[in-house]
């Protein structure tokens, strides 16, 4: 599994929301200056989370973006699943239901099984919040 730059540059527009005060927007300007990311990048991944319900979003002076949960509320799983979709390391995977025709007798699919689940618990363990350092020093480790 690969994280794309649109997953990382996800996390990273919602920990700078996190570092804000939550009751106002900060405009994507700011976000993409203090990220060095280009705004109309940027522009893309913020609309995928606000359709997504990560993130508020206000048109006008003073508009902008800010989170609809406190940064305890958001694991690094939510963000990567909108952005990456599917933790699968086979196509197999990809989908709630295995509909692969060698399922049954596949001897490896418990080997991709295992794995997909090492990699979703791994990121739905890390918060915002723990990347802030609001739970003091982690051990991400597994």
């Amino acid at each position: 599994m690969k994280v794309s730059t649109r997953g990382r540059y996800a996390i990273r527009v919602m920990l700078d929301l996190a570092e804000r005060d939550q009751s106002e927007y900060i405009p994507l300007t700011d976000i993409a200056g203090r990220q060095e990311i280009s705004e109309k990048y940027l522009e893309a991944i913020v609309s995928m989370l606000v359709k997504a319900g990560l993130l508020t979003a206000l048109r006008g002076k003073k508009g902008g973006y800010r989170l609809t949960r406190t940064p305890d509320q958001y694991t690094l799983k939510d963000i990567l699943q909108i952005t990456e979709g599917a933790f699968a390391p086979v196509s197999c995977l990809e989908n709630d239901i295995n509909t692969c025709e060698r399922a049954a007798e596949c001897k490896t699919l418990k080997v991709w099984t295992d794995f997909q689940k090492l990699v979703n618990d791994y990121f739905d363990g890390i918060t915002l919040a723990d990347l802030m350092g609001e739970e003091g020093c982690l051990d991400y480790s597994i």
